[in-house]
């Protein structure tokens, strides 16, 4: 009686393509997010500096616009003041867009499992909410870092980090391993924007790909972080969210809830733009590699 082998190579095949669109998704996110902090990076430490300056530091300087700052930094600290942070804002972008789309195509995959492929609005939500939550997870303590690091300005008497390396020790040699996760709590709310940001992409592309063929379909897909704004001998003055709150609703008012954001809204308007024109064409580059081989 002969034996027929079956035939098991198409699953194992199929598989072996899914990994590696997550992959691609991965490489391409991760430098998506590399251009986008070299390119917005000054903004970004103008914001810091103005959501900090509540009057009552005198080793922050104060500024009367964005542009004001801008020129201010360049001018006292040179390119090193406007890129201060530059190490570990490049290190979580790059690390933080790269796992959030490899985490956004997965639960994506979740979630269209019985949906026959097709996610609506609300999934799509879902998905870019939950790789949010666990980029925050996974990055918090690179933010950190790079926040205190764009806080270092010539009226310091002494630099308290002299670098990445040096902030990571220093942090957790002085005040432990639970420092640095410090403003992870409203990290998850915050990720909203993003989910928000998303599912509008992914709706308008969906529309516009539709537009253009009825049978090709395909998927695509901050830190901005609760800062400790440090005291004069460089120890937290915030015990936890909620005296941030009351703390900033006493000494500024509502308008201390809305410093910096001017430099905010002038770096995230290009930055989208950046993103997700960086992550589209690096996704398409990989893809067209991938069908020459």
């Amino acid at each position: 009686m002969s034996q027929s082998q079956p035939q098991p190579q198409p699953q194992p095949q199929s598989k072996s393509k899914s990994e590696q669109w997550q992959w691609e998704n991965a490489t391409a996110g991760a430098a998506a997010g590399f251009a986008t902090v070299a390119a917005m990076h000054p903004l970004d430490v103008v914001r810091t500096r103005f959501q900090v300056n509540d009057g009552r530091l005198s080793t922050l300087p104060s500024y009367k616009n964005t542009a004001h700052a801008i020129f201010t930094i360049a001018r006292l600290e040179g390119l090193r003041g406007l890129y201060a942070g530059f190490n570990p804002a490049v290190i979580g972008s790059t690390v933080s867009w790269g796992l959030y789309f490899f985490f956004y195509d997965r639960a994506k995959q979740r979630h269209s499992k019985n949906k026959e492929g097709k996610l609506n609005p609300g999934l799509h939500l879902a998905s870019a909410a939950e790789a949010g939550a666990l980029v925050c997870l996974c990055t918090n303590p690179i933010w950190l870092v790079k926040t205190r690091l764009q806080l270092q300005t010539p009226l310091h008497q002494t630099q308290p980090y002299s670098g990445l390396y040096d902030a990571l020790r220093t942090i957790m040699r002085e005040e432990g391993w639970s420092a640095l996760y410090r403003g992870i709590i409203p990290g998850p709310f915050l990720v909203s924007h993003g989910a928000i940001q998303f599912t509008a992409n992914e709706e308008l592309r969906k529309g516009i790909i539709d537009l253009k063929s009825k049978d090709r379909k395909k998927d695509s897909e901050s830190d901005d972080k609760l800062l400790q704004r440090p005291s004069s001998d460089g120890i937290p003055r915030y015990m936890d969210s909620w005296h941030v709150v009351k703390e900033t609703a006493r000494f500024e008012g509502v308008q201390g809830f809305y410093k910096g954001i001017t430099p905010n809204l002038l770096k995230n308007v290009p930055a989208a733009s950046i993103t997700f024109i960086v992550y589209e064409n690096v996704l398409k580059l990989l893809k067209m590699a991938r069908r020459k081989d």
